[in-house]
């Protein structure tokens, strides 16, 4: 199968990827150089991890065919006689050389060196300088290609120009002392980006070495996992609002250049630029006032604030968009683990969900997955499959901590992944060979990648599924990829003794270390720190356990779930308030919606998130209409200057006045219904207090105190 199987695996690795960038980018509306960029990083370093396991079983070939042609293996025959007089007869022993079986996956030579190249170079070359470039041209507010590759190039040209002349400097000094070839320069600056990269690494291994495990743990508690969604919902509905005070207070910016720029203006181009990123909704509301506006005079804007204001549009309709999609996934979550804890409660061996959805409407739910299974599994079988993956998962995070701080031991050779290797070569069992590294290496970057993907630093980076991930983060992403997957690789070959700059036995390297040169040109890098700073990852593991990172954001004001927390118990009160609201509103207007929709015979087109967001935009149109009268009011008592105070209650009302096509036609099939009916729905979705009681409840800084209102007389007529 002589390359057989390196095929297949780079086919393999390609649809892996393309699935994943699917999932988490949009395919259709991002820019094709972003989504070329972001499949071809990811997908390099997943080659990385897939074929290394397939050099290391063919460098043990190539070790056990140079050992047999060198030293050959005297194997004792004994021939076996009758005993006469107590006496034994003693034959001398026959020597013969123990043959070496060629793995299945054995890949010729020079295949290897050439692919490895190729892939380490292309992966640098995309982390160090096209994907920074592209990261910038993305989130650039120019209107122009041109104007969008200088900024990129200034921004690049700041960030890097530093680090890259205190890289110079130091190799200059190196080359001047040492005197070293071009081929040991090149060696150093692989080792510098290693370096670099087995530093972050081992950061990011610490957590997820106990983050994983401890989370399968806990999931297997429905309690648990409730409680934390109810925390998650109370602070994304704190984001989300956020979010939209952000985008209306944008949109208004937007609107009164929109009413300035006339459209004979030479900047009229710009903003129409701008306009095509704004929310369809509220692109409509600007027509209809800057139709009504007359001939108002404002103050024209220059071209450096238009492409300000482009880059802010850009980052606040995502991040609005973002959070719709978040809040929207974390509803169906507590919906239905608010269905698994009555299902448990429940006598009856059937699940039943609360509201229908189209997804539970397919073949396999009705023929495979069915109620019955699906209560089985997550009532009886659930808890105890998480548990049991949680302690194989503890396992190898024990033994990758194990082998993490002993590996440099070679006799006696401590480190576990060895060990196991070692027992797969003397019995030439390639298969076992290259499971124990596909599974070692793959535990390894679930741990790193997982933590990656997790990431938020401070709403700027973070990954999010359903097509929502923006440009910006998907590069970034790609970029953590190419810089953290090679020095995992050569960490591992150490924890293997597969590299010889760490275990300084004498055997044949493997093509992705000879690529990446001996570190031995540096002996205080491969003698100092690449033994004793992944020791590092012992503490890390320690300080993940207590929570002491979680604990420390939460004196900063950044809150996690933390069990013992009073703030965490005050959030999840707060959230299984909000989620209950949600429900109220949900299952009393379901009714009418059922009946709607019962001449296709298809309940399961009445969509949970569908029908809350409804009716959450419908409440804002009628709190809207009600914050248009009093405004109106406003400017014939105290004039214009007056209405146009930028109070915080006034961004409450803009952000209110937003509405969806979803919206106007469930609104006017509902206003054909009877009057009763439409009674009991306004009554039941007016609020208990007005506008200007919910905007005394945030504070001067425009930060949230609570979302969730009095507790008293809600929902009282229901």
């Amino acid at each position: 199968m002589s390359g057989t199987a390196l095929a297949v695996v780079v086919v393999v690795v390609f649809l892996l990827a393309l699935y994943l960038l699917y999932r988490y980018g949009d395919l259709r509306k991002q820019q094709r150089m972003v989504l070329l960029g972001t499949l071809l990083s990811w997908y390099l370093c997943f080659l990385i991890v897939f074929i290394l396991p397939l050099d290391v079983s063919t460098t043990i070939y190539k070790q056990c065919l140079l050992d047999n042609a060198h030293h050959p293996t005297p194997v004792t025959r004994a021939r076996h006689s009758n005993q006469t007089d107590g006496n034994l007869s003693v034959y001398p022993t026959v020597s013969e050389t123990t043959p070496c079986v060629e793995p299945w996956s054995f890949i010729p030579d020079g295949i290897l060196p050439v692919f490895w190249r190729v892939v380490y170079w292309t992966s640098q070359f995309l982390t160090w300088l096209l994907l920074p470039f592209m990261q910038s041209y993305a989130r650039a507010g120019a209107f122009s290609r041109v104007g969008k590759m200088k900024t990129a190039l200034i921004e690049n040209a700041i960030y890097y120009g530093t680090y890259l002349l205190i890289f110079i400097s130091l190799l200059i000094y190196v080359a001047a002392q040492w005197k070293l070839s071009w081929r040991e320069l090149q060696t150093i600056g692989i080792t510098a980006a290693n370096t670099w990269g087995l530093f972050l690494l081992v950061l990011l291994l610490g957590y997820g070495l106990v983050e994983i495990p401890r989370s399968y743990w806990r999931s297997s508690s429905q309690g648990y996992l409730l409680a934390k969604t109810y925390f998650k919902a109370a602070k994304m509905a704190t984001e989300k609002a956020e979010a939209e005070e952000n985008l209306a207070d944008i949109m208004e910016d937007v609107a009164g250049i929109h009413k300035s720029v006339r459209h004979n203006h030479s900047l009229r181009k710009c903003v129409d630029t701008i306009l095509t990123k704004c929310p369809a909704d509220y692109r409509e509301d600007m027509e209809r006032h800057a139709e009504s506006s007359g001939g108002e005079k404002n103050v024209l804007p220059t071209k450096r604030s238009l492409i300000n204001l482009h880059k802010k549009v850009i980052t606040a309709v995502q991040r609005h968009n973002q959070t719709q999609v978040q809040w929207s996934i974390l509803l169906n979550e507590a919906f239905h683990l608010e269905d698994v804890a009555k299902s448990q409660s429940s006598s009856v061996r059937y699940f039943i969900h609360s509201l229908p959805s189209t997804h539970h409407q397919g073949w396999i739910h009705r023929f495979i997955y069915s109620p019955t299974v699906e209560w089985y599994w997550e009532c009886v079988f659930r808890q105890g499959f998480y548990r049991l993956l949680a302690v194989v998962l503890c396992l190898l995070s024990a033994a990758v901590v194990w082998s993490e701080c002993t590996f440099f031991s070679t006799r006696p050779v401590l480190s576990l992944f060895a060990v196991f290797v070692r027992m797969a070569e003397k019995q030439h069992n390639y298969i076992c060979i290259e499971m124990v590294c596909f599974v070692s290496i793959l535990f390894l970057c679930v741990c790193v990648y997982s933590t990656v993907f997790r990431i938020r630093f401070f709403n700027y980076y973070y990954l999010v599924p359903h097509h929502q991930t923006d440009a910006y983060s998907l590069q970034f992403s790609g970029m953590l990829f190419c810089r953290l997957t090679p020095p995992l690789c050569l960490n591992f070959l150490g924890l293997i003794h597969m590299d010889s700059a760490i275990s300084h036995q004498d055997r044949i390297q493997t093509s992705y270390t000879s690529i990446m040169g001996s570190m031995l040109v540096l002996s205080f890098i491969s003698d100092g720190f690449y033994i004793y700073y992944p020791m590092l990852v012992l503490l890390l593991c320690f300080a993940t356990f207590y929570s002491l990172g979680s604990r420390c954001l939460n004196l900063l004001g950044f809150h996690q779930y933390i069990t013992d927390s009073d703030m965490t118990s005050d959030l999840v009160d707060e959230g299984k308030e909000l989620i209950r609201r949600v429900n109220l509103v949900v299952y009393a207007l379901l009714p009418s919606f059922i009946s709607l929709y019962l001449n296709t015979n298809e309940v399961a087109v009445c969509l949970k998130v569908r029908i809350i967001f409804t009716f959450v935009e419908r409440r804002k149109r009628q709190k809207a209409e009600d914050g248009e009268n009093r405004r109106s009011t406003w400017r014939e008592r105290y004039g214009v200057q007056g209405a146009n105070g930028r109070t915080r209650a006034g961004y409450t009302e803009l952000n209110d006045n937003q509405s969806s096509p979803v919206t106007e036609i469930k609104k006017s099939v509902i206003t054909s219904r009877d009057g009763e009916m439409e009674e009991q729905q306004r009554s039941l979705l007016q609020d208990n207090s007005s506008d200007d009681d919910s905007a005394s409840r945030r504070s001067t800084g425009g930060r949230y105190l609570s979302l969730s209102p009095s507790r008293s007389g809600i929902f009282d007529d229901v």
